[in-house]
């Protein structure tokens, strides 16, 4: 069974247009859309300002005229640094633009900068999906596939076996089972032997396995679960630092005290005050 949190399926009925399409608009300091993975490719360009990619274990940083390309089944994530930006996003299946590349298993280059011909296609695509005058699905389709065909020529980084590519979805699905369980068990003190034997692996498998999907060890990750429910607690006042600290399972107060500074640069006590 696939994990709630961590995939996300992609259902787009509109045969005729099988794109979901919007633009992210943040202007704070914020993971603006949390890690997830699904079977489609997604595409960040960025608008305006600046942003932060987090695909697999690298942070790929993006500025204007950038291009992220989010390959099928990728863990990724987004981050603003509090500068204003935007961020035109669209996902789509491959299979349902040109199957005979989504047959191949194509993985495109992860970061495209400054590329005239995508800064074209970028415009013409916003400028038609703003303005949404009559026929703009079809124009929008049509610059999408002359955008494929360019990244295909020009920025194809590997091509994956069928049976490479089964791997790599597998990979993943298994690596949900494990963050489901940290999930609903990241109050209680958890070993890296306990997270292995979920999914029946040596625990050094399974350390090089989690630090090459998800781009940090178990223990860290744990402790950004940690952190993100201590952070909801904390703004819904429900408690003390201390109890919120025990609630989500840190048995240290002041260890506690030095991670939430860490991870989110205050104390604990001001998210309170304020």
């Amino acid at each position: 069974m696939q994990s709630l949190e961590y995939y996300e399926q992609k259902i787009i009925s509109d045969s005729e247009f099988p794109v979901q399409m919007f633009v992210n608009d943040v202007g704070k300091k914020v993971w603006y859309f949390n890690q997830h993975w699904h079977e489609h490719i997604e595409l960040h360009y960025v608008l305006e300002g600046r942003t932060t990619l987090r695909l697999g274990q690298r942070e790929i940083p993006a500025r204007e005229g950038n291009l992220v390309v989010v390959n099928s089944n990728e863990l990724h994530a987004g981050y603003c640094d509090g500068t204003h930006m935007r961020v035109l996003v669209i996902i789509f299946d491959m299979g349902d633009f040109y199957k005979e590349l989504a047959d191949k298993n194509v993985i495109f280059q992860s970061l495209v900068e400054r590329d005239e011909t995508i800064d074209a296609i970028m415009s013409a695509i916003q400028k038609e999906y703003s303005e949404q005058r009559i026929g703009y699905r079809l124009i929008c389709k049509g610059e999408l596939l002359h955008l494929i065909v360019h990244l295909a020529r020009e920025y194809a980084a590997e091509v994956l076996t069928e049976r490479e590519s089964d791997s790599r979805k597998r990979r993943l699905e298994r690596l949900n089972t494990v963050l489901d369980y940290i999930q609903s068990n990241y109050t209680k003190q958890i070993s890296n032997r306990e997270l292995a034997d979920i999914i029946h692996l040596s625990e050094d498998r399974f350390n090089h396995l989690f630090k090459e999907s998800m781009g940090m060890p178990p223990l860290q990750y744990m402790n950004e679960v940690r952190m993100k429910k201590a952070m909801n607690l904390l703004k819904r006042k429900e408690g003390t630092v201390v109890e919120i600290a025990d609630s989500v399972g840190f048995t240290d107060y002041n260890h506690f005290g030095r991670q939430f500074r860490r991870y989110y640069g205050c104390a604990p006590s001001e998210i309170l005050k304020k």
